[in-house]
């Protein structure tokens, strides 16, 4: 990506820069592996910004490869929709996708050489016994009944696991490593186990399925790939990775390096939490915009560039932390500040009725689509002798520093003529329900000719002319930043992270595109809903506010 060429150098690339000038590798070759059972969320943005990024910038390849060796959670729909989201960020991999099952037959052949060295032994104690045996981090291990099984007694038995003789969890293959071992993971881990379930890709070809930690080494060594990046929880992990391709034929050794995951102010990253949230229904989907997942993000407005730019600001390193909010709505911002149009949008209106406008009449007012940039042109926009405005835009009496529509008063409507209050009109409650104006129809783009001063400027729409939506504005799910902490997700969720509005927008917005990103001038950011709006129904979700309000109510701005 042409936005990484002027980045810093990072620990990882130090490494890769010493190995490419060592010779011990001519090329780089990364992957990007997700397991399909849930969405990509912006975690997995930054694994995918580093490992296509990296690939991009020393002219090597990047594989795509979905590590799919538990079916009971896994399905297509995941699949495509990792897909798809890696494609959305700007990346393409090098070739076909490619999957785990691709290395069935590969991976079953491995554990025989296995079980063959004496490296490998099928265990018929239950996975609690197994998990009991492992000891704890002061205490060792005790060795299976079963660990000192023979070879051929051992070939036999997995042969049966193959063939389906025996039920799920009745028994299991383990590698034969350290009982004694510091790590845990080399304490004899289980390598294979029994599931009588299909696969999205391999069918009812299988009843027996590797591990992870078994199946990602090898994928790597029969891809050829030279730099298995991975997060820091898979540290330990390393001496098991290195431990099982030191011991089958196998020619390539990849070799493996951790960085910290992200961790997000007022989300969770867990896929298991994710999950809760759409099954317990706190949110609507995988792709609420208020979901940290790329899907949700996307819908929300975020742009592809905006998620690289998150990527590259907050770097590679070893060390976790909890990185601001802020950070990420400040990329977006920065974004949709200099490439967004403006448009008119009105939340919560009232009616302005300019009494001395010509009655019925209405003209066609030019309006630029950004302060800054010619090259994105101007618009037309409808006015009318009846306006909507916002309710908080208006005051019967206030201060010098409101700024906006006062009873006596003067402000001048967004690129359209200054308008001054004369009376209201309220319901049996006591609401303002119209605002009765005069206009000056010598004040059109220009200062009124009399020199006075007018010095608020608020947003309207034509009412002749304005559509109806629905505009939802978004804010964080969670309303403390470490939701990961807290007994239940039900005791700290926002409860205001969604409140619907219904208002009334200027007619170009009529022709919005799907995720199409829009300031409303004085409002905040929004786009265009990408699953709910249509053709008759205008949907707008808030992407971000014009500033950051979190940080001003907690005094940091």
């Amino acid at each position: 990506m042409a936005e990484s060429a002027s980045r810093p150098t990072n620990f990882i690339r130090k490494i890769i820069d010493q190995d490419l000038e060592s010779g011990k590798h001519q090329s780089v070759h990364t992957r990007f592996p997700p397991e399909p059972n849930g969405y990509l969320h912006i975690g997995h943005a930054k694994s995918i910004v580093l490992n296509f990024g990296i690939a991009d910038d020393y002219q090597g390849t990047c594989n795509l490869r979905f590590d799919d060796t538990n079916p009971l959670k896994e399905s297509q729909e995941y699949v495509s929709a990792i897909k798809e989201d890696v494609r959305w960020l700007g990346y393409e991999w090098e070739g076909k996708e490619r999957y785990s099952s691709d290395y069935f037959d590969a991976l079953h052949g491995f554990a025989i050489e296995l079980i063959e060295k004496g490296l490998a032994y099928v265990d018929f104690s239950a996975q609690d016994d197994i998990r009991a045996m492992r000891g704890t981090l002061t205490e060792p291990g005790v060795n299976s009944p079963y660990r000192d099984t023979d070879v051929a007694t051992n070939l036999a038995e997995f042969a049966k696991m193959t063939a389906g003789d025996y039920p799920e969890g009745h028994c299991s293959l383990r590698a034969k490593i350290d009982m004694a071992s510091p790590f845990m993971c080399m304490r004899d881990p289980v390598i294979y186990r029994i599931r009588h379930v299909h696969h999205h890709q391999t069918g009812d070809a299988w009843c027996v399925y590797p591990m992870y930690d078994f199946t990602h080494c090898i994928s790597d060594a029969l891809e050829g790939i030279t730099h298995s990046l991975c997060t820091l929880e898979f540290q330990d992990n390393r001496r098991l990775y290195d431990w099982i391709l030191d011991n089958i034929t196998i020619p390539c050794h990849p070799q493996q390096i951790e960085f910290s995951r992200l961790n997000l102010e007022y989300t969770v990253m867990s896929k298991r939490k994710l999950n809760l949230l759409v099954t317990e229904g706190h949110v609507s989907g995988w792709d609420d915009p208020r979901m940290p997942t790329i899907a949700g993000l996307r819908r929300r407005g975020y742009t592809p560039a905006s998620l690289r730019e998150f990527a590259h600001r907050i770097g590679v390193t070893k060390m976790d932390n909890m990185v601001e909010m802020g950070l990420l709505e400040s990329c977006i911002r920065d974004d949709l500040n200099e490439n967004a149009p403006r448009a008119m949008a009105v939340l919560d209106p009232v009616k302005v009725v300019i009494e001395n406008y010509p009655s019925g009449a209405s003209e066609v007012l030019t309006a630029p689509n950004h302060p800054n940039r010619e090259d994105l042109g101007v618009r037309e926009v409808p006015f009318s002798g009846e306006i909507y405005i916002e309710r908080e835009d208006f005051k019967e009496e206030a201060n010098k520093k409101f700024k906006r529509l006062v009873l006596g008063k003067e402000v001048r409507l967004r690129n359209a003529y200054v308008i001054k209050a004369e009376r209201v009109e309220k319901d049996a409650d006591g609401n303002i329900t119209t605002i009765f104006c005069q206009y000056d129809p010598d004040t059109l783009g220009k200062d009124p000719a009399d020199g006075r001063k007018v010095k608020g400027v608020i947003h309207w729409v034509s009412a002749a002319h304005a559509l109806p939506a629905e505009v939802r504005l978004y804010d964080r799910l969670f309303n403390v930043p470490n939701p990961a902490t807290a007994e239940t997700l039900d005791d700290v969720i926002n409860p205001e992270s969604l409140i619907v509005k219904h208002g009334f927008v200027e007619p170009s917005l009529a022709q919005a595109k799907p995720e199409q990103g829009f300031q409303f001038e004085r409002t905040g950011y929004f786009c265009l809903d990408n699953k709910d709006a249509t053709n008759q129904t205008l949907v707008f979700n808030r992407t971000v506010g014009l500033r950051d309000s979190w940080a001003k109510m907690s005094g940091d701005d």
